[in-house]
């Protein structure tokens, strides 16, 4: 038995999202049916986190055990083979030892939301971007952000479905971030935590749009974390503009 990590790249579009589910298409069914082309029988593999509908990965990492002792180009060339034509790409893999996880080895989780700004439709970035047709304030939406940082109950911040044990959290970046591409301006936000409750960081991204386009001032966003209630959070933000960016190991096996 072999312990095989894999970093995975996807568009979330088409799926319910990471979790396997019985009648919807999600990704780790996917790669769990290319598997069984590999090595026929079930086979359930374990991810870093699991990203919802609609939500984007530059970077999932995941971990299979497997009978044979594949190599990891070999097997990252057989799985891209058999995935196609689903919008997943396993863009490395590495042999891990027997002990390491990909969800309890992982010390950090960066994600990425994109906003994109213009008022024409968008073409090329459709279901990749929140698109909204205003422009943002990023500075007021970085002091906004600024009072989320650190420890604190984010129950506000924190869906009503969430099975996390506690609401509390440590959040060690929120950085806002105007950038120029070639098809207008976005915002960027860059997240970065141990872990995440579900929905925290689309609702962060909905509610410091709420400061951004003047709603609401950043000692809002102040007495809405403070307030420890679901209600008093901004709206939610969708999931296309959320990527899981990259996932941190002390003894990465890539």
């Amino acid at each position: 038995m072999v312990r095989i990590a894999l970093k995975v790249e996807y568009n979330g579009a088409p799926f319910v999202g990471w979790q396997r589910q019985v009648e919807h298409p999600s990704v780790q069914g996917a790669i769990e049916a290319a598997l069984a082309k590999l090595e026929p029988g079930e086979h359930t593999i374990a991810a870093a986190g699991r990203t919802d509908a609609g939500v984007h990965a530059l970077a999932q990492v995941a971990h299979c055990d497997l009978q044979k002792n594949w190599t990891p180009f070999r097997l990252s060339e057989a799985l891209n083979y058999h995935l196609k034509p689903n919008p997943i790409s396993i863009v490395d893999a590495a042999i891990a030892n027997d002990d390491w996880h990909a969800r309890f080895s992982a010390v950090e989780r960066r994600y990425l939301f994109r906003i994109l700004m213009r008022r024409a439709p968008s073409t090329h970035q459709q279901g990749l971007v929140w698109h909204l047709k205003n422009e943002l304030d990023v500075d007021a939406m970085q002091e906004g952000a600024n009072r989320l940082l650190g420890h604190h109950d984010f129950t506000t911040f924190r869906s009503s479905i969430c099975q996390a044990a506690s609401p509390l959290k440590t959040l060690d970046e929120l950085r806002v971030e105007r950038v120029e591409t070639l098809w207008g301006p976005e915002v960027h936000f860059h997240v970065r935590a141990r872990s995440f409750l579900h929905n925290q960081v689309r609702s962060f991204v909905g509610t410091l749009e709420r400061v951004g386009s003047g709603n609401w001032t950043p000692d809002d966003v102040t007495a809405a974390l403070e307030a420890k209630d679901r209600a008093a959070c901004g709206p939610v933000s969708p999931p296309q503009g959320l990527y899981l960016a990259d996932v941190i190991y002390p003894d990465s096996p890539f």
